[in-house]
């Protein structure tokens, strides 16, 4: 009995001791389990940066659009010291980085960044070589400070952020504007400052980031399963603008030569569909690279085209032309007293440059006599002067979509109660106005008699492809069909006995220029903004067309006839050559002009 007592004492002894390393070992593993410092983490975030969308010419060029940069990092814990250098090697065969800047870099303990301005070429190649360095086991676990179990991470390849490309550098500026870098959760980005970037920041912008948060394997990629969390990446939508950039190139490069020719500040042009404002072309002579921006640079960031105003000078004087035939004050055909090209009014002198001892109403127009629009102007009252200024376009908004449009300067009711301010007015001194006003004016000489919105977008596309037109507005009636004909013939008549240099066979043209001295300081200068608008049409198209040359010295070409009419011409000449205008034959040519 006594030999069965003691062996069940060493059997039960030997249970409680397997109990009791059962309970250690249970205990070590629920430590283990309610313990995850100590183990390896394996689930991941990773983000697929959205991009801004793209810019892009009525004929199908990108001329603005973004890429991603990618950063390269790498856990340098992770790396086997003794495969050190060949990873060494090989990160800088596949990056084009040199190999001590990555050795000085690998110095350090723990993550390290190795480049964040990676393009994505490089990106693809270097995750590839993440597959390899993962196959020869150059990447290895190590435990922590802390005794945590690191499991090997291989090459860390993400997006760091958006990098614009101008493709054609500084073609279509300052129109397309530029942008700035922004920082938004270590992501750079870019927001528009200037031009259409601004104007279309909203819609060009990103909307969402892609986002995928999942288990990893030990290349650190998420693995796409159903338990993974996706959420959709959302671009920015594209904008096509209305113009061509073959055109554009073209008229830049006529205003280059006119610059040098003309030694002149800047010289702007402008061509525009005269029925639906649609810009063919809005380009300028001072441009500039707005991925290189530098210090001589920053006199030509603004668009001048709306962010400038000026005296127009005798180019007002069809505009108060056709306000008086409207209000039925002046016929063409009155004969009015010119004073041969002499006229005092009150302490001031008017002179006109050519002499005339009387002429018509038209020939006030056509002759471009100062004296005449003062004395066809002197009963248009203060009240109906101002009103009737604003509703042609002055001292408003054109509507276009580009930021920073001014308004110019009407002046006000009292202001137009002195004599003198009235009649200066009337040949385009006392008053301010942009080049985009003056467009927008004179296009309705050539569209029926309508004041339309100008406008640089064509449509806006979605990632999805889908196209969207931004809303238009109608457009506003400001003559009868009377006045807009006798007007439009009127423009004719310039070209045709004045300004010849602005003819072209095979289409209609007219106009008139100015020539404006500038204020400075108080006191006019020896310098002046010559200018043309006008229009060119064929049997189905019609075209509003303005040049301005800012700044001519007076020892230099500074009358508009001599500045900007040739550059007028040389435009619609472009516009033959490349099918915008189809040459009529002269004997329908002679017709139309002979109804207008």
């Amino acid at each position: 009995m006594a030999y069965y007592a003691k062996k069940t004492g060493v059997v039960i002894s030997v249970f409680f001791l397997i109990v009791l390393c059962f309970i250690v070992f249970l205990s070590i593993v629920y430590v283990k389990m309610v313990t995850p410092r100590k183990l390896p983490t394996i689930n991941a975030t990773r983000s697929d940066t959205s991009i801004r969308g793209s810019l892009y010419t009525s004929d199908g060029f990108e001329v603005a659009y973004s890429n991603k940069l990618y950063k390269a990092s790498v856990n340098t814990q992770s790396i086997d010291p003794d495969k050190k250098e060949l990873f060494i090697t090989l990160f800088s065969i596949y990056s084009g980085i040199p190999q001590n800047e990555i050795r000085k870099k690998l110095s350090q303990n723990g993550y390290v960044v190795l480049s964040y301005t990676l393009n994505s070429t490089v990106a693809t190649n270097l995750k590839n070589l993440n597959l390899i360095l993962i196959r020869y086991d150059v990447f290895r676990e190590y435990e922590d400070k802390r005794g945590r179990i690191i499991q090997k991470m291989g090459l860390s390849i993400e997006v760091s952020g958006n990098n614009r490309i101008y493709a054609y550098q500084n073609i279509l500026e300052p129109l397309i504007g530029y942008t700035r870098k922004t920082e938004h959760r270590n992501i750079t980005r870019v927001d528009g400052v200037k031009g259409v970037e601004k104007y279309y920041n909203d819609i060009l912008s990103a909307k969402q980031d892609g986002r995928i948060t999942g288990k990893r394997d030990i290349g650190f990629n998420i693995i796409a399963n159903k338990a993974a969390a996706i959420q959709t990446r959302q671009d920015g939508f594209d904008v096509t603008l209305s113009i061509p950039l073959s055109l554009q190139r073209k008229i830049e490069l006529e205003l280059d030569e006119a610059k040098k020719r003309y030694k002149v500040r800047e010289i702007i042009a402008g061509i525009m569909d005269s029925k639906t404002g649609k810009f063919l072309a809005l380009a300028t002579s001072n441009r500039f690279d707005p991925k290189h921006i530098q210090q001589k640079d920053y006199p030509h960031l603004n668009l001048n085209a709306i962010e400038y105003s000026y005296e127009p000078g005798s180019t007002i004087k069809p505009i108060i032309y056709a306000i008086l035939l409207q209000k039925g004050m002046v016929n063409p055909s009155d004969v009015i007293e010119l004073d041969n090209g002499y006229y005092k009014l009150k302490s001031y002198t008017i002179r006109d440059t050519h002499p005339l001892k009387s002429g018509s109403v038209e020939d006030i127009i056509v002759r471009s006599s100062n004296i005449g629009m003062v004395k066809i102007s002197k009963d248009l009252k203060p009240n109906e002067y101002h009103t009737a200024l604003h509703a042609f376009g002055f001292g408003e908004l054109s509507g276009i979509d580009l930021p920073y449009e001014k308004t110019g300067l009407v002046p006000s009711p009292k202001t137009f109660q002195n004599e003198v301010y009235r009649a200066s007015v009337s040949y385009g001194y006392g008053m301010r106005a942009t080049f985009m006003q003056l467009m927008r004016s004179y296009a309705i000489f050539s569209n029926g008699g309508y004041l339309i919105t100008p406008r640089i977008s064509e449509y806006v596309t979605a990632p999805s492809g889908e196209k969207y037109v931004p809303k238009r507005f109608e457009p506003i009636a400001i003559l009868s069909p009377q006045t807009t004909a006798q007007v439009h013939h009127t423009l004719i008549q310039v070209v045709k006995r004045v300004i010849k240099i602005a003819q072209v066979d095979g289409v209609i043209t007219g106009g008139k220029t100015g020539t404006a001295r500038i204020a400075l300081n108080g006191r006019y200068d020896s310098k002046y903004n010559g200018s043309f608008f006008g229009f060119a049409q064929d049997d189905n198209n019609a075209y509003t067309i303005g040049v301005v040359a800012f700044e001519s010295d007076i020892k230099d070409d500074y009358y508009g006839s001599r500045t900007a009419a040739p550059i007028f011409r040389r435009i619609v000449e472009i516009l033959l050559d490349d099918g915008y205008l189809k040459p009529m034959q002269p004997q329908a040519e002679a017709q139309q002009a002979e109804q207008e």
